[in-house]
């Protein structure tokens, strides 16, 4: 693998438009700085007069604003090699920074709700640029009941910190402390049985290894249990803890009441799919028929249905491919993804102390930024239309709203990212040339909705479970999540599938469970994806201008109002019964290649 400095510049991202040396980028963490004592030095007036208050605000903005472009170049300059003492020590001297900040600044929510909505009416008329911070305010005074006085939100603020510990107690373990076993891989060679070899094992056609690989893995993690049981128990109860404290009635209601979604939604999805288990195992039934199976484990799942000789692609071809899958959305948008490519907002190969995986973070007057591991299968094509919507979100957020309103949340996020994934599905399905080409699109896309939207769900379902637990002070061990899980299985994959004991120990290695009710919203993205997708090349220009609307909107709205003004009402199942019927009708094609 090439160095860094050993990578074409073309081929990396150009942060020169963040910063072209250190230095000055230390200077703006010192001009931040500056910026965040004289917010603080407001404490106490904050709300005393509507020039006073427009001034105050506009000096956040600008603070966040900046601190948005600190933070791309510090994390993104970081990533390119993380091996390199002087990145990680301009990481750091960030992080430090954002903590100390974080703290001396946790007055101001409260104190600004020493006035309220009416209070804030008077000041705009006063000072007609506040209207600029409406939605802001809005958002604000509904929460007001659940904001603390000045002195517990600087405490609250420190607990935040001390919760956070668990994660890092969670990481400590499973990356640095836990030694995985060592099993035999297919061609008797030395393969550890560790998180990193996860899919090259449960994708080998060796139905031996993945079970060696899966019950090493899932019983390693057996062993510390009760560790692993004990960082999870804090975790909750510590978000459990701060729902009370904070005045919310679970801490389900506290995780989904800053975007304003209703408890109908989590509801609808969990309840929707438990009504709609059949296609799922129905899919599961047709997974044993073709691999010929007399029963099915969950290290049967991965491993492709359609054995074919991976096709491989140059960059250049993969370029080619995903500007030609989003030409529904029309010409402009192609073009402003064109810009990626050709502006170097993406660092596209692997090197060494590269971070892994791939994501996509925007900057605020500047343009987004894409990291990706580019290796050239087809895995890749979707990773970067994938990355590439959620950079066009930004862009399309950052161009159009004012700072304050242009970050959205990730109830949005995940929709633009798998609107592209969708629109690609499609693109490769009609341009492909044989049935086999066609099955492996059709299964792929099938095992896509099922790890998005049905374990997503699963997850989501145990996690309400968990949380229950400690609010009705019911004692969280291990054998209580063990079973709690195996009953969801049985529950959610049906008699046809079995069970393994090491399966009920795999809440276990989820890290996901400490961001409390998090990864419902992967269900719910999909979801409303697959219904966005399908209008989009149904329905053509009417729906696309709601859609290109969607993202333009950031965060102006409450993300149910966004999604519902684009054409999708996630208050109600609909959107869950159409991402069913998706999977359904995929499934019907699937096994038409399959079976005849």
């Amino acid at each position: 693998m090439k160095l860094r400095s050993e990578v074409a510049p073309q081929d990396t991202w150009d942060l020169s438009e963040l910063y072209t040396d250190s230095q000055t980028y230390l200077a703006d963490l010192e001009v931040i700085r500056g910026m965040a004592d004289e917010l603080a030095a407001g404490k106490g007036h904050l709300a005393d007069s509507a020039e006073g208050l427009y001034r105050l605000l506009s000096l956040n903005d600008r603070m966040g604003i900046l601190a948005e472009r600190v933070c791309a170049y510090a994390r993104l300059n970081f990533d390119s090699d993380m091996g390199d003492p002087e990145r990680k020590d301009l990481y750091e001297r960030l992080d430090y920074l954002l903590s100390s900040i974080g703290e001396k600044l946790a007055f101001m929510e409260p104190e600004l709700l020493t006035l309220d909505l009416t209070d804030f009416q008077k000041f705009i008329e006063e000072k007609p640029e506040l209207s600029l911070y409406s939605w802001m305010m809005t958002k604000l005074f509904r929460q007001k009941n659940h904001v603390l006085s000045t002195e517990q939100e600087e405490l609250m603020t420190r607990m935040g910190s001390v919760a956070g510990s668990f994660d890092k107690i969670f990481d400590d373990l499973t990356v640095n402390d836990i030694v995985f076993p060592t099993i035999l891989d297919e061609e008797g060679k030395d393969l550890v049985a560790n998180e990193a070899n996860y899919r090259k094992a449960l994708e080998s056609k060796d139905r031996g290894l993945r079970e060696r690989y899966y019950k090493a893995l899932l019983g390693t993690y057996e062993k510390y249990v009760n560790t692993i049981t004990s960082t999870l128990a804090g975790n909750t109860k510590y978000h459990v803890l701060a729902a009370k404290s904070r005045n919310y009635a679970s801490s389900l209601h506290r995780a989904l009441a800053p975007n304003n979604i209703p408890i109908e939604v989590y509801d609808n999805l969990i309840s929707t799919l438990r009504g709609q288990l059949k296609p799922l195992q129905d899919y599961l039934d047709l997974r044993k028929k073709v691999l010929d199976y007399t029963d099915l484990h969950f290290y049967d799942l991965f491993v492709p249905l359609v054995q074919r000789k991976a096709r491989s692609y140059t960059f250049a071809e993969a370029k080619d491919i995903v500007l030609a899958a989003v030409a529904p959305l029309g010409e402009a948008y192609q073009a402003n993804m064109r810009r990626a490519f050709d502006e170097r907002w993406i660092d596209i190969y692997p090197n060494k102390g590269k971070a892994t995986g791939a994501y996509a973070t925007g900057v605020y007057g500047i343009h987004p930024y894409s990291l990706l591991n580019f290796t050239g299968t087809m895995d890749d094509l979707f990773t970067i239309i994938h990355e590439l919507g959620h950079a066009m979100h930004s862009f399309y957020s950052d161009s159009t709203q004012p700072f304050v309103d242009a970050s959205y949340c990730i109830f949005t996020a995940e929709v633009a990212s798998t609107v592209n994934e969708n629109l690609l599905f499609h693109y490769l399905l009609e341009h492909s040339e044989t049935s086999e080409e066609r099955a492996e699109l059709l299964s792929q896309h099938l095992d896509g909705i099922r790890s998005t939207l049905y374990r997503q769900a699963f997850f989501a379902d145990f996690e309400r479970f968990m949380h229950q637990l400690v609010e009705k002070d019911e004692p969280m061990i291990p054998q209580v999540l063990c079973a709690q899980y195996r009953s969801l299985y049985a529950l959610y994959y049906g008699t046809g599938f079995t069970i393994d004991d090491c399966l009920t120990f795999e809440w276990s290695r989820i890290p996901h469970f400490y961001r409390p009710f998090y990864v419902y919203q992967y269900a719910t993205g999909i979801s409303a994806a697959i219904s966005l997708a399908k209008g989009i090349l149904q329905d053509g220009e009417t729906a696309v201008s709601a859609y290109l609307n969607f993202l333009k909107s950031g965060g102006s709205k409450d993300p149910i109002d966004l999604l519902r003004e684009a054409g999708v009402d996630m208050s109600t199942p609909q959107p869950i019964l159409r991402a069913v019927e998706d999977f359904r009708e995929t499934l019907d094609a699937l096994k038409a290649e399959l079976l005849g």
